[in-house]
């Protein structure tokens, strides 16, 4: 008797480790591999940190083309407190942008918006 109680307690517990580490490893595979990467150019309307337990730097760049049309906002998550800080030194100015996009992130713990900034450059001084 004692031994089948083992081996439920054996198959219970493989039954829960192998998702935990095939969600870690899902998870890990899609933070660290790009789908896409580019630049994006305008001016930066709002950033802010976000999140209850997961902190990460939320924004808004409004993108214009040309004067007198309609501006597009491109969101944005910054996971990088250092890079986060020199976007929120550049608010109201015109910026460049380099940024990741990572598809399938499983929680919104690790941003609001699939695209990841990884660098800010002043375009406008």
């Amino acid at each position: 008797m004692l031994s089948n109680v083992k081996r439920i307690l054996k198959y219970l517990i493989w039954a829960l480790i192998i998702p935990i580490a095939l969600f870690a490893l899902y998870t890990w595979a899609v933070l660290t591999w790009t789908y896409s990467s580019g630049e994006r150019a305008g001016y930066v309307q709002k950033l802010s940190e976000k999140g209850w337990i997961c902190k990460t730097y939320e924004g808004e760049l409004i993108l214009v083309s040309m004067p007198g049309t309609q501006a597009e906002k491109f969101f944005f998550t910054v996971r990088d407190k250092t890079i986060a800080k020199r976007i929120d030194e550049t608010v109201g100015k015109r910026v460049r942008l380099v940024y990741e996009e990572h598809k399938g992130v499983p929680s919104s713990c690790f941003g609001e918006t699939g695209y990841f900034v990884t660098d800010v450059s002043l375009l406008d001084n």
